[in-house]
């Protein structure tokens, strides 16, 4: 027998008047952030403030700066150090809600240009917790200016040149050697492969950027962004190595990718190529991004590179 749950008047009034005071609440802080003392973007937070850091290059930077007591919530992407997988999880840097952020009581916001919605953002904005925002390159200048940046909205200038110093350093030598590379492998980013429809990365994409500073020539540049190529665009890009994020698991997605038909005409499919490296590591363009770099060029170029590096210690 069917039960029927029905609400008697009492409870309809409690359960509506629970509703009206969530309603309220929430248009409190719509209707009442006009007269707050509104911050607009700044480039710095007050001495020792408690932050919430979107995206996890910034993460990584203020654990760097020895910064990390500072901070009290992350997005989905701060992954490393392991230590921040301890703190609250804010959401995705591009789906975030202002709820999960504000419940924390933040005196700062960081986050990576990019981040939002842009709803969330503005929500944000319109209370009077100051937020920095970091501008995203896909360079070594831009690495460099995220340390800068961090560095200068957390007091923490001194700390930030010491670790610039120290990246600016791994840049130099690895592009030193990269340099001297004149068959320039082809690479193909591919950022997802469902159904035999491969979603690869093209210009203006952090892939991109991690395989030039690798000594890589990024095989598709008929786009700037993601797109899903088809079998004769694969086959054309004639890739001479695979590369993709490590999603984790066993090595039968790498067969799966090897064995695709478009693939195997390829340099890359002929010679069984493919790399898989961490996501955050390879993609995230923070202060690990030069020790990523070689490490693919390592991969790509092997026993030369091994050599270049050599030679040029003994001069």
């Amino acid at each position: 027998m069917k039960k029927i749950f029905k609400l008697n008047r009492s409870d309809y009034r409690r359960s509506l008047r629970r509703n009206n005071i969530v309603v309220l609440w929430l248009s409190l802080i719509v209707a009442c952030t006009p007269i707050l003392a509104q911050a607009s973007t700044v480039d710095s937070f007050p001495e020792n403030a408690k932050i919430v850091v979107i995206g996890g290059a910034l993460t990584e930077i203020v654990y760097a700066l020895n910064a990390e007591n500072q901070i009290i919530g992350r997005d989905r992407t701060s992954t490393f150090p392991t230590a921040a997988l301890e703190l609250p999880d804010v959401g995705y840097m591009r789906m975030l809600s202002p709820e999960g952020i504000l419940s924390l009581s933040p005196q700062g916001v960081l986050l990576v240009e990019g981040s939002g919605p842009e709803t969330t953002i503005d929500v944000i904005k319109k209370t009077a917790i100051p937020i920095v925002v970091v501008k995203e390159e896909f360079s070594e200048a831009g690495v460099i200016n995220k340390i800068k940046t961090v560095g200068h909205a957390l007091h923490k200038e001194r700390q930030a040149q010491q670790l610039v110093d120290q990246v600016r350093d791994k840049f130099e030598k690895t592009q030193k050697s990269v340099a001297r590379i004149k068959d320039k492998k082809r690479i193909l980013f591919i950022l997802s492969a469902t159904n035999g429809r491969i979603l690869a990365a093209g210009k203006g994409t952090a892939a991109e950027g991690i395989i030039n500073l690798a000594g890589g020539v990024n095989a598709i540049d008929g786009f700037s962004g993601y797109k899903t190529l088809n079998d004769e665009a694969v086959i054309s890009a004639a890739p001479d190595v695979i590369l993709m994020m490590d999603y984790g698991g066993s090595r039968k997605l790498v067969q799966q990718i090897l064995d695709m038909p478009n693939i195997r005409l390829t340099p890359a499919g002929k010679n069984r190529m493919l790399l898989r490296m961490d996501g955050l590591y390879l993609l995230g363009f923070g202060p690990r991004t030069a020790d990523a770099a070689y490490d693919l060029s390592k991969f790509l170029y092997g026993q030369r590179l091994q050599t270049q590096f050599d030679d040029r210690s003994q001069q």
